[in-house]
C-alpha cells in the first residue's frame, strides 16, 4: 500500500509543484514506484514532466466524477518507476461542483483508492488555497509535507493550515500526520535564509527535514525543458538537495 503524501501550503510561490515534481522523480529513482498526483488547475505539475496541458485523454478532473476511469488516468512518463495522473483546468470548476455533493470530502480518497495498492509512493500536488480540492487532497493523504520559502512572511497564514489538518484528522482522515517541512530557496550567505530556518525550527520542533532545497538557476530552469531537476542536470546543487530528501523521506517511511 503507497503512502500517500500531500504537498501543501496555501501560499503560493512557495515550491509545491517543484518539490512535488522532483521528490516523485528523485523516489522513482531510488526504485520506488511512484505515481504524482496533479491536483493543481494550473497543470504546472503536469508540464513538469513534459505532458502538453490536453494533450491526454483523462486527467484527475475525470477521477474526481467517475472513479472508475482512475487506473486509466494513470500515465507513465519517460522516466523509470515514474507515473502521473494530469491535471487539466477543470479542476478549477471542481472547487464549485463538488461543494454540492454529498461526502464531498472523500472523491479523492475514493479515486486513489483503485490504484494506491500498485504504487510504493503517491506524490499529490496541491492549488494554494485551501479550498475543497486541498480538503480532498488532506482527507486521502497519510502525510503532509509543507513546503516554506526562507523569505520575508514565511510563516503567514500556517496556524490556519495546521488547524485546518487538525481538523480533519479530527472528523475526515485519523491517519493523517504532518510528514515534515520543507525549507525551499535557501541561500546560505543570507542572514535571513538562517533566520527563517530558525523561525521554522521553533514553529515546528522536531519536523524540519534537514535536506533544505537552495536557490539554483538550475532548477529554475528544467521545469520550461519538461524535466525533472535529476534529468534535467543531475550535477546541479538542486538534484543533489531533492535526491537527499528523497532518501530521508524513504528512511522516515522505512
Amino acid at each position: 500500500m503507497a503512502k500517500i503524501i500531500a504537498v501543501t501550503n496555501q501560499k503560493g510561490g512557495v515550491g509545491k509543484t517543484t518539490t512535488s515534481v522532483n521528490l516523485a522523480s528523485c523516489l522513482a529513482c531510488e526504485g520506488k514506484k511512484t505515481l504524482l498526483i496533479d491536483c493543481d488547475p494550473q497543470c504546472n505539475g503536469t508540464s513538469g514532466l513534459g505532458f502538453e496541458r490536453g494533450g491526454y485523454t483523462l486527467s484527475v478532473y475525470d477521477c474526481l466524477t467517475d472513479v472508475s476511469k482512475t487506473a486509466d488516468a494513470v500515465l507513465e512518463t519517460k522516466y523509470n518507476n515514474l507515473y502521473i495522473i494530469p491535471s487539466s483546468p477543470d479542476m478549477s470548476a471542481a472547487e464549485i461542483e463538488l461543494a454540492y455533493e454529498d461526502k464531498r470530502e472523500f472523491f479523492l480518497k475514493n479515486a486513489i483508492r483503485a490504484v494506491k495498492d500498485d504504487f510504493d509512493f503517491i506524490i499529490i500536488d496541491s492549488p494554494p488555497a485551501l479550498g475543497m480540492i486541498t480538503i480532498n487532497i488532506l482527507t486521502a493523504a497519510n502525510g503532509v509535507l509543507i513546503p516554506i520559502q526562507c523569505e520575508y512572511y514565511a510563516l503567514e497564514g500556517l496556524s490556519r493550515l495546521i488547524t485546518t489538518i487538525k481538523t480533519i484528522k479530527k472528523k475526515l482522515n485519523p491517519q493523517i500526520e504532518i510528514e515534515g517541512v520543507l525549507a525551499t530557496m535557501y541561500d546560505g550567505r543570507t542572514n535571513l535564509s538562517i533566520q527563517v530556518l530558525d523561525e521554522v525550527k521553533k514553529f515546528f520542533p522536531d519536523k524540519v527535514y534537514r535536506t533544505v532545497i537552495p536557490r539554483n538557476v538550475r532548477l529554475s530552469e528544467s521545469p520550461s525543458f519538461g524535466e525533472p531537476i535529476i534529468n534535467y542536470d543531475r550535477a546541479s546543487k538542486g538534484a543533489d538537495a531533492y535526491m537527499s530528501l528523497a532518501k530521508e523521506v524513504i528512511r522516515n517511511n522505512s
